[in-house]
């Protein structure tokens, strides 16, 4: 007998904000701002507005057609179905609306009623080849501003029903991002017809005003991220990437007695391979319980030409070192280097030396570069005192005034960011475990 598929649990539905009834709304023939084409719901972080744009589009695509297709995308697949198809099911469970769920392969879809929701993924410029041949009568795309722009052109060339429109919801980049500079600025906006929305966290009456300032507390005041997460600004990054850290350095450089009164439950390697401009760094990083410090316990920075034989006699000795203190199970390695972590597999089972070595995930960097804004805002980050390149590295880390509005990180063989790299390395598998906070 075939297992009985669980049902998602039904959604909650709590009060709505003004903000959040305009967004769900928007679209009815009697509203005025149903003669736009476009919605761009923009703003803070846990303001509300996925949830109301979620309901409006189900709402819309419901009410207004049938047996007609539509576009579904997120950042990647896991964010879409975590962020907006999880949800949506609650909310169908909720309403009784029947539905067909198709998880995988290339054609994942949702079958509602006799409407068909196609879901993508729109992490990268070859994404928008799977749109292509679509005809949809319109698109949802959450964290719009995260996707490449050659994908939401191609999304927008999909809707060619009569009565189509577009939804789009973001939080803000930068000041000359194409979502800003071609949906939002007065007279694209009248051009295209865009219905501008903008949400801050008053705009979500379910959130207590002790979490609001939990979440205001989690960035640095005045960073970029502060103004784009929080004040909803479209703003640039410049400057010092770490200001608070750079500012107040004694704040998060321990010694060994503030490590005496702290247990460290285990630790995890980061390693970035060094090329002709650059070094090899390897970094242990420590977790107390519950991730509340997150603690630099040991380094390696080698910049010096070396052999593949000496790096790997280093490494060995790194592991050792650091597993005679503590904890030590993984390294998360530079994956663009196959042969270097090959070598160093076979060097630790030579040596009896037993730690799973992994490639790093290498996310996008400015996710990484907001993990640890975060931690330090938060007084979770700290470094030993001897790791002195880490240290130097991490206050002197600043973003590349040549490539403004960007947000890269300046990389031009002076800077360290070979630290920075194997720092971020040896937390990224688990930073959205640390960083309770939800972007």
């Amino acid at each position: 007998m075939a297992a009985k598929k669980k049902r998602p649990a039904r959604f909650e539905f709590k009060p709505f904000s003004e903000q959040q009834r305009r967004l769900t709304h928007w679209w009815r023939p009697m509203v005025r701002a149903s003669e736009n084409n476009y919605i761009v719901a923009d703003g803070s972080i846990r303001s509300g507005k996925t949830i109301a744009c979620i309901i409006g589009f189900l709402t819309w695509s419901q009410e207004m057609f049938s047996g007609q297709s539509f576009i579904l995308a997120g950042k990647t697949m896991g964010a879409l179905k975590k962020n907006v198809v999880r949800p949506m099911l609650q909310m169908l469970e909720a309403w009784g609306w029947p539905y067909e769920y198709v998880r995988s392969g290339t054609d994942a879809r949702l079958e509602i009623g006799t409407n068909t929701y196609y879901l993508y993924g729109a992490n990268t410029e070859a994404s928008q080849d799977a749109l292509q041949g679509l005809t949809a009568a319109g698109a949802y795309l959450d964290e719009a501003a995260l996707f490449p722009k050659s994908f939401v052109d191609q999304a927008v060339a999909r809707c060619s029903v009569d009565g189509w429109k577009f939804w789009m919801n973001c939080n803000p980049e930068g000041p000359h991002h194409f979502i800003r500079e071609e949906y939002l600025m007065p007279e694209e906006r009248k051009k295209k017809k865009v219905y501008h929305l903008h949400f801050t966290m008053d705009d979500n009456l379910s959130i207590s005003k002790k979490r609001k300032e939990e979440y205001k507390n989690a960035w640095p005041h005045g960073s970029v991220f502060y103004k784009r997460f929080i004040l909803g600004q479209w703003v640039a990054a410049d400057g010092l990437i770490y200001q608070q850290f750079a500012d107040n350095p004694k704040d998060y450089i321990i010694t060994a007695d503030w490590l005496k009164n702290q247990e460290i439950l285990y630790a995890v390697i980061g390693v970035d391979f060094g090329g002709t401009k650059s070094a090899h760094s390897f970094t242990l990083t420590g977790f107390t319980k519950g991730f509340k410090q997150v603690v630099v316990l040991d380094e390696f920075y080698q910049k010096k030409r070396i052999t593949p034989k000496q790096l790997q006699e280093s490494f060995v000795d790194f592991v050792k070192r650091a597993q005679k203190k503590y904890k030590v199970y993984e390294a998360y390695c530079d994956s663009a280097e196959q042969t270097l972590i090959a070598g160093l597999e076979v060097a630790c089972v030579q040596a009896h030396v037993a730690i799973d070595i992994k490639n790093a995930i290498k996310g996008p960097i400015n996710d990484r570069i907001a993990f640890y804004n975060s931690l330090i805002a938060q007084n979770r980050w700290k470094v030993m005192k001897h790791c002195s390149n880490i240290i130097s590295a991490f206050e002197q880390a600043v973003y590349d005034d040549t490539k403004k509005n960007q947000d890269v990180r300046l990389d031009d063989g002076l800077m360290n960011v070979d630290s920075l790299d194997s720092t971020e390395y040896s937390t990224e598998s688990i930073q959205d475990e640390i960083l309770y906070i939800a972007a």
